[in-house]
């Protein structure tokens, strides 16, 4: 089984190191599309993620020591096999099997050709699954059949010719009962589908829920998180691109991010009726809890956010600040130091604790932000 505990577990710490790329991008997509996130839509795809990327390495892994793989093998190895049902004859070969006795069949289960036919079938079956998934409807079986197909012939090909070329001789051969279990697995997969699929909302449903979020005006914390999480990344992006270019450091670095946020938290949501690009891509805006001037409360918004950063900048700048312990302000230099690092653990604290409690509460809550502001999450253009 170690043979496929360590593909298997290669690809889930690929599969974790996607997500953390990918994570934020789906939520956006899943955002747009429906509204609100879907937990189900996001078990789905990450699992699928998991599963294509663990049946490719177990296709492929482990790969030899060397990229000399002819050394390894003999003169007369072949590489390939296009005789279908040769595992139905590796199985009975040698294993004591009676076609006309039944009691021998058992033997069956302890032949490794069996295994190694088995796992081929069940290999692919996920995908089958995951077809049904994405076509909706039975009628597209013959689709998902010549999809299967194309998959397990490229991982066939992949094989025998040594991943392309990076090993000079294939280090597993090209075999057509692989091809034709994998097709058959996956085939059967698309057939039983439904019966996993049940346990899941259906695309109908989560339109529906959607829909009911759209008539009822609501937007999700995690929609406004996102679109500030975006806002951020936006300025940092471009403070990114200005020191490549520029060389600003230190005070310089304060002041330009200080301008960027304004730009992005108060001058774009000034000219865009309260959204900012974030909002715009997450596709709500924000508007006056008591119908005051929008321009207004977007600078009172901004001004939380910038007084915010400006105070972290601030405990991390005195937290830096070093003298040589022949300095008469040594001492005190040691207690700001372990002061800054204590207000800044305890202000990241209180403000995780804070985004917690907002997302928990499904929009009962607002961000102390938009409190301060008088600001309210909208869908209304």
């Amino acid at each position: 089984m170690s043979t496929y505990a360590q593909p298997i577990f290669t690809a889930l710490l690929i599969t974790i190191l996607a997500s953390f790329i990918l994570f934020i991008p789906w939520l956006i997509h899943t955002y747009r599309k429906y509204g609100y996130l879907s937990f189900s839509k996001t078990i789905i795809m990450w699992s699928f993620i998991f599963y294509f990327l663990a049946a490719l390495c177990l296709v492929l892994l482990p790969f030899p020591e060397t990229r000399d793989t002819c050394s390894l093998q003999k003169p007369d190895t072949v590489y390939y096999n296009v005789k279908p049902f040769q595992f139905v004859a590796d199985v009975l070969k040698d294993s004591g099997i009676v076609l006309n006795n039944p009691t021998t069949w058992l033997y069956t289960i302890k032949q490794p050709a069996f295994f190694q036919a088995f796992f081929n079938f069940l290999l692919l079956m996920p995908f089958g699954v995951y077809l049904r998934y994405f076509f909706k409807e039975r009628r597209y079986w013959k689709r998902a059949f010549f999809l299967s197909f194309l998959l397990t012939l490229f991982y066939e090909i992949t094989q025998v010719t040594g991943v392309y070329g990076i090993f000079n001789c294939a280090y597993r051969i090209f075999d057509v009962d692989d091809l034709m279990l994998n097709s058959i697995g996956a085939l059967l997969g698309f057939v039983l589908a439904p019966v996993i699929w049940a346990f899941f909302p259906s695309d109908e449903a989560i339109k529906a829920r959607a829909a009911e979020l759209a008539q009822k005006d609501i937007v999700k914390p995690v929609a406004i998180i996102l679109a500030l999480a975006i806002d951020f990344f936006i300025g940092h992006f471009i403070w990114l691109l200005i020191s490549t270019a520029m060389g600003y450091n230190g005070i310089v670095e304060f002041v330009v991010k200080f301008i960027l946020y304004v730009l992005i938290f108060a001058i774009v949501p000034s000219m865009t009726n309260g959204a900012t690009l974030g909002m715009k891509i997450m596709r709500f805006t924000m508007k006056s809890e008591n119908g005051k001037s929008i321009i207004r409360q977007s600078w009172r918004r901004c001004i939380a956010i910038v007084a915010t950063v400006s105070l972290l900048e601030i405990i991390t700048i005195l937290g830096q600040i070093e003298l040589t312990m022949d300095s008469p302000f040594y001492t005190l230099q040691i207690i700001l130091t372990l002061v800054a690092l204590l207000a800044a653990v305890l202000i990241r604290i209180l403000m995780a604790v804070h985004i917690i409690r907002f997302i928990i509460g499904g929009g009962k809550r607002r961000l102390y932000i938009d409190t301060y502001a008088d600001l309210v999450a909208t869908r209304e253009k």
